[in-house]
């Protein structure tokens, strides 16, 4: 399943809760807000480090860009896809979740 989360984690709880309940080998890509979720260092770091053997995570680049953070560090694993890599990866697995 391809899990996609767009709320900052320093304003909700919704990438937690993705983390929580997704089952392994899901992916799980980080979409407007969320992106802040990928910075090395900031209050998720911690939280997705600790599931890289579980899930594939996932940024999307557009979206780093549009927060002015695409040179920003990002926490070592995560993917960076573009716009048409987003789509790969819906049409890739079965369903799709968002965390709203």
């Amino acid at each position: 399943m391809l899990h996609t989360v767009n709320k900052s984690p320093l304003e909700r709880n919704t990438l937690e809760s993705c983390l929580r309940l997704a089952a392994k080998g899901s992916a799980i890509l980080l979409i407007e807000d969320g992106v802040y979720g990928a910075l090395a260092g900031g209050q998720a770091a911690e939280k997705i480090s600790g599931r890289m053997g579980d899930f594939t995570f996932y940024a999307l680049g557009p979206d780093l860009a549009a927060r002015g953070l695409s040179e920003a560090p990002l926490i070592d694993g995560i993917k960076i896809v573009d716009y048409g890599g987003f789509v790969d990866l819906a049409a890739e697995r079965e369903a799709q979740q968002a965390w709203l």
